[in-house]
């Protein structure tokens, strides 16, 4: 999916890179605080897309002496400070000047170009309806990727499953921005039409509230990833599966996975074996199971596995989170 997450992320970055200058042409010759709001949230998506970019390179990274098990968790970590940013730049900067534009509420100025007076409902009104359409296109580019990864699970379970920070936080930014335009339209219209200038400073607070409330989603989720989530229930139950077609196995004691990546799936099983079997016999099945793992899920890049009585097996599995390698 590294291929899908990066063409929606570059799509996501042009279209908010060219979105915010609109917006600031706008709230610069207006004075809309939700068109300001707006700008400063379009800058913050760029700068996110921006490092999420950074963080899939540095999650390809080479595993090494220092980090044997690779560098596929840079990019929990660099959603994680997405998320964070999306708060902080986004949300909070979007409730304070809404705040300050409830202090000091002033209608929309008209437009002064070039000698051409434009009023400034028609300004801001045209910039987000430039911005509906160029955040509409990022986000159905986001959503084919995202649906093509998701199959046939609901939105919400689908992103809860995920292990792809990257693409899912391109949907969720670009849902929260369109939600977000929205809410300014809504707010510049209304102040106009009702002649009530608060309007505009309650429409930027809504819009805070939507990014606080996406962001705060966004850490939830890759909070569980960067501190280690299992691979997908259908993933564990095909090596289960996989496992107990081989002779000589009596028992699985236990399926430990953990994602080092998105697709890169940490495996530890644990087996009663037929005590009769000799040692050659025993590593040639280990060879085996890991050859048939990788072959069933790509996503597997490194298996363990460990020989255990019944009993030992299910006190190892609710007490080690990683095991020796047999």
């Amino acid at each position: 999916m590294a291929h899908e997450s990066t063409s929606a992320i570059y799509t996501a970055a042009g279209a908010n890179l060219a979105i915010a200058a609109a917006k600031f042409v706008g709230a610069f010759f207006t004075g809309s605080s939700a068109m300001l709001a707006e700008g400063v949230h379009s800058v913050v998506d760029t700068a996110n897309q921006i490092l999420l970019l950074v963080g899939i390179k540095r999650a390809k990274r080479p595993a090494d002496a220092l980090h044997p098990f690779g560098y596929g968790r840079e990019i929990y970590f660099y959603a994680f400070i997405v998320a964070l940013f999306i708060f902080l730049g986004g949300g909070a900067f979007a409730i304070y000047e809404g705040i300050h534009k409830l202090h000091y509420p002033e209608p929309v100025s008209d437009a002064h170009v070039f000698g051409h007076t434009i009023p400034g409902l028609w300004v801001n009104v045209g910039i987000l309806g430039f911005a509906v359409l160029a955040e509409g296109y990022s986000c159905a580019v986001a959503l084919k990727s995202f649906w093509a990864e998701k199959g046939s699970r609901p939105p919400i379970t689908a992103i809860r499953r995920s292990k792809d920070p990257a693409l899912f936080t391109v949907l969720v930014e670009d849902v929260a921005a369109l939600m977000g335009l929205v809410v300014a339209l809504s707010g510049v219209i209304l102040a106009h039409v009702l002649d009530m200038p608060d309007l505009d400073g309650w429409a930027s607070i809504a819009i805070g509230a939507i990014l606080i409330g996406m962001a705060i989603f966004l850490m939830i989720e890759t909070h569980g990833l960067l501190i280690g989530e299992a691979a997908d229930p259908a993933v564990v139950a095909a090596i289960r599966e996989v496992v107990r077609t081989e002779p000589g196995v009596h028992h699985v004691n236990a399926v430990l996975t953990q994602h080092m990546g998105p697709s890169d799936i940490l495996v530890n099983v644990s087996l009663d074996m037929d005590d009769n079997l000799k040692a050659g016999a025993i590593e040639a099945m280990v060879g085996r199971l890991e050859a048939k793992l990788k072959a069933r899920s790509p996503d597997v890049t490194r298996v363990f596995i460990e020989i255990q009585a019944k009993e030992q097996g299910a006190e190892a599995a609710g007490a080690k989170p990683v095991a020796a390698e047999a």
